[in-house]
């Protein structure tokens, strides 16, 4: 099997909404834009928005998102996190913070309660280390 993408596609009641904060927030663009799909990406990652009612969401599927977190991964988080809360008034709903597994990150809540966890790697302390494939 060859494998030419993978990246997923959250279904939102208000794709609009959803992508509108991606794209303000966190500089996505769009590849594609439909009323019922939102295609964006962010340098070679992607990121899409289907609406929950489309009739291609197979019925009994159409639910509303829920224990979502979509991890950010950036070079520089701190920068990061002074635009989001100064430029854009978000509150943080976990503060910028070092982890031992190997993370500074800051969490916010996004449209239909996804969380996005922006995440800039650091060294992880010696008992996480170990954890981490050397490949």
């Amino acid at each position: 099997m060859s494998v030419t993408s993978i990246y997923p596609v959250l279904m939102s009641r208000d794709v609009d909404g959803a992508s509108a904060f991606y794209r303000d927030v966190f500089g996505f663009e769009v590849t594609f834009e439909a009323d019922w799909y939102v295609s964006l990406r962010l340098g070679s990652h992607e990121l899409a928005f289907v609406d929950a009612r489309h009739a291609s969401v197979p019925e009994g599927y159409a639910e509303r998102i829920a224990g979502v977190i979509v991890n950010l991964e950036v070079d520089d988080v701190a920068a990061v996190h002074e635009r989001v809360v100064r430029e854009h008034g978000l509150e943080p709903v976990l503060a910028l913070r070092d982890e031992a597994f190997g993370q500074r990150h800051f969490i916010v809540e996004g449209p239909e309660r996804v969380l996005v966890d922006v995440i800039q790697p650091i060294e992880p302390s010696p008992e996480f280390a170990a954890a981490y494939s050397q490949a």
